[in-house]
Order: structure tokens, then C-alpha cells, then sequence
């Protein structure tokens, strides 16, 4: 849940009563969003109230934090403790999740040229925990955002699954991209053709969108909380989530290719994963995630998934 509103509580709030009366005595309103209102509870504790009815996949995505929850990671991830109906009004307990965003996204900061070792490190202290947290059947059941159908329905490999979102996804609205994108329709046949024939892998979960607000840090930079599962979380290669992770970091910003480039070559080195793997994942995630917010260049992230295309050398080759 997104807090962007004012979290000031009106004079009448009554909820911090309601959760005195159930033993969360001192409960402070601290942020809103367009989906309720949270409420800190002490204890490492917080409840949102809803303002409306769950997502669709709610109780899936709760099923999801539990198995992650069940695997030690050396950050927080979100949990849901508890969940409670009242008066026709969705209240969850969950994990209050500790320290700040790593920085601010780069479409509201400019990345300086030189990528300090603090975020490489915490980077890849966010990408070896997640590996070590193996892929569940909750997980394969999670569908991507603007898809119509879970991830791996029909599939048993994610090469496969990912190569037919990628069909999937460009038959969306594949022709406002092939505008923008020379070669479209080869283009995503080599993808295609290039991920069914990555190598197996492991399955681990996928976040998906480890872009810097979604890292909490700590003041020495140590990543202590990684939030906001969902857009892209399913189980497959943690290689993806590497390659993601390297591309989508600094997004606008003058650097933007560079640092994507600095950041795929040191997850190749330190992780072992193969470069063109990498690169490979990079086409896909353009491909299924580029009209998720507009269909033109006056939108930023088809934009920038249009320039990805353009030099990624699986698409282009």
C-alpha cells in the first residue's frame, strides 16, 4: 500500500480506539493511501484498514509472504499476522518493515556517473537472499501485472512461461511498440526463440521490481527490508531478477545505460550468471511490461522500454 496521502487522522478517526480495545494501546495513524489507511501498533507491528475490498488474489498473495516468511532471510519482507472483517471493513496486522528507501527513484533525483560500492553491495545482498528462497506453488499461481492468466499455467519451465507472456504481451498493444522499435515482430520472435533455450535453472521467488524505493536501508546502508511485492513477484530463474534488477536501478537518470551495463556485469561476475542470460531476461521484461502505463513516448516507462529494445542485443541482433 502506497502511503502518499496526508496520514494527519481526522478529529473523529475512531480506529485508534478499536485497536485499544484489542490490546494495541497508543496506535498512531501514519500514512494513507488509496487503498486505507495504516496504523503503527509498536511492537514491530502495523494494521491496515482498507478502504475497499482486497485485490483479487488477496488471499494468494498472502500465502506468498508466508512462504517467504518461512525461509531466514538477512532483511525483512512483508507478513500478514492476522486479518480481521469488521463491520464489513478488511483490517490486516502485518510486519512493520524497518529503515529507509535506498534513494529516491531516478525519475525524481539525477544518479550521480560513479555507482557508490554502498548500493552494488546491498544489491547484491537483496539478490542472494531472495535466491536462497525457493519458488512455491503459491508463487507459480501469481499472475503479472496487465496479464490475464498466472504465470505459469500450462508451463513447467519459466523459459517457457515467460516466453509465451511474451507472445501474450505483444499481441496486447504490440503495435503502438512497433512504432517506436525497428524489426519489432523479429525482434520478439529471437527473444522468444532465445528464451526457450536458456539453460535450466533454479526456481526461487521473483520480486520483480527491486527498484531503490522498494530497498530499505539501514544508516550504515545495509539493506533491512525489501517491500511492495506483486507487480512482478512469481517463482522462476534468479537470474531475472537479477537482470531486472540491473536494468529498472537507475531508469532515467544521464547514466541510465551505463550503470544498467555496470550493474549486469558485476551480477554476472559475483553471481554466475551468464551475461547473455542477463541480457536475454532484459528484452523479455521490456516486452511484457511496456504498456502497463502508456502507449507512447509521453509515457516514461514505455519510453524507456522502447530503448531498451532498440539496443538490446538479443531483440536487435
Amino acid at each position: 500500500m502506497e502511503n502518499t496521502l496526508n496520514a494527519e487522522a481526522p478529529p473523529s478517526d475512531p480506529w485508534p480506539g478499536y485497536f485499544a480495545d484489542r490490546g494495541h494501546t497508543g496506535a498512531r495513524r501514519i500514512g494513507a493511501g488509496v487503498e486505507g489507511v495504516v496504523y503503527r501498533l509498536g511492537e514491530g507491528r502495523i494494521a491496515k484498514v482498507w478502504s475497499g475490498r482486497p485485490p483479487v488474489g488477496f488471499d494468494l498473495g498472502r500465502q506468498v509472504y508466508a512462504d517467504i516468511a518461512r525461509h531466514p532471510l538477512p532483511f525483512a519482507a512483508p507478513e500478514i499476522f492476522d486479518v480481521e472483517d469488521h463491520e464489513g471493513v478488511l483490517v490486516t496486522y502485518e510486519r512493520e518493515l524497518p529503515g529507509d528507501p535506498m534513494r529516491a527513484d531516478s525519475a525524481h533525483a539525477a544518479y550521480e556517473r560513479e555507482l557508490p560500492t554502498r548500493y552494488s553491495d546491498a544489491l547484491l545482498a537483496v539478490l542472494r537472499g531472495l535466491a536462497a528462497v525457493p519458488g512455491t506453488d503459491a508463487m507459480r499461481q501469481l499472475t503479472v501485472q496487465g496479464d490475464d492468466r498466472p504465470l505459469w499455467r500450462d508451463h513447467d519451465r519459466f523459459r517457457d512461461a515467460l516466453a509465451a507472456l511474451v507472445a501474450r504481451a505483444a499481441a496486447r498493444h504490440g503495435a503502438a511498440l512497433a512504432a517506436c522499435v525497428p524489426d519489432f515482430d523479429a525482434g520478439v520472435e529471437r527473444t522468444r526463440k532465445a528464451l526457450r533455450s536458456l539453460p535450466d535453472a533454479p526456481v526461487t521467488v521473483i520480486h520483480g521490481d527491486l527498484v531503490p524505493p522498494n530497498i530499505h536501508v539501514d544508516a550504515a546502508g545495509r539493506p533491512v527490508a525489501v517491500l511492495d511485492f506483486g507487480f512482478y513477484t512469481t517463482a522462476g530463474d534468479p537470474a531475472f531478477e537479477a537482470a531486472v534488477t540491473a536494468a529498472v536501478w537507475d531508469m532515467y537518470g544521464p547514466h541510465a545505460e551505463e550503470h544498467a551495463e555496470e550493474l549486469s556485469r558485476l551480477f554476472a561476475h559475483e553471481l554466475g550468471y551468464a551475461r547473455m542470460t542477463l541480457t536475454v531476461y532484459q528484452a523479455a521484461y521490456a516486452l511484457t511490461t511496456y504498456d502497463l502505463f502508456g502507449l507512447d513516448d509521453g509515457d516514461g516507462h514505455f519510453r524507456w522500454c522502447a530503448e531498451q529494445l532498440r539496443r538490446n542485443a538479443v531483440f536487435s541482433a
